[in-house]
């Protein structure tokens, strides 16, 4: 199986969900279109990994709804086992920095503004994203454990905090560097 095979199952561990609703779930993990999660989930089904039932609607087509079973639990706990590979990069706007000092000073700072200003509006979204799991949380965020089912999206959003705080400062150290 594939990681984003993997990211289907982890995603059905902690709820229900259509082929649409994967489909936007995953992507803060793995860019995947409806494409690649249609015929993984018909994979995942045959391999007796995951099953569906049927939700019909009047207006629509009927969906269909996915659970992960007891085979599909047992994949993916052996997965989160295995080592891990690297993490993948592709940076756009590190490749335009590497070369800056092609551009004049005013459209470098224009491009670095732009980048910051992109990532105070990912900040706010994490931070709204933070509040959310907060009220959704039975307890304070700080002492959820590892077993509890609002622990990984607390420690990735914190993570993505954390991530967008250092590219910010690293945004304000490279503007004085402008100067």
């Amino acid at each position: 199986m594939n990681t984003l095979s993997y990211g289907l199952l982890s995603l059905l561990s902690k709820d229900s969900r259509t082929g649409y609703e994967l489909m936007h779930h995953i992507q803060p993990f793995w860019p995947a279109k409806h494409s690649q999660i249609y015929p993984l989930l018909a994979q995942l089904e045959q391999k007796g990994y995951v099953e569906f039932v049927h939700v019909p609607q009047s207006d629509k087509p009927d969906k269909k709804v996915y659970s992960l079973t007891a085979n599909g639990l047992k994949a993916l706990q052996e997965w989160i086992g295995q080592p891990t590979d690297a993490p993948v990069t592709r940076d756009e706007f590190a490749l335009k920095v590497y070369c800056i000092g092609l551009v004049d000073k005013d459209e470098a700072k224009k491009m670095l503004l732009e980048r910051e200003n992109y990532y105070l509006e990912k900040k706010v979204s994490y931070l709204e994203s933070f509040e959310r799991v907060k009220c959704l949380s039975e307890k304070p965020l700080e002492e959820l454990g590892m077993q509890d089912p609002m622990f990984g999206n607390y420690v990735l959003i914190r993570k993505a905090v954390l991530k967008v705080e250092a590219d910010l400062t690293w945004c304000k150290w490279m503007k004085s560097k402008l100067k």
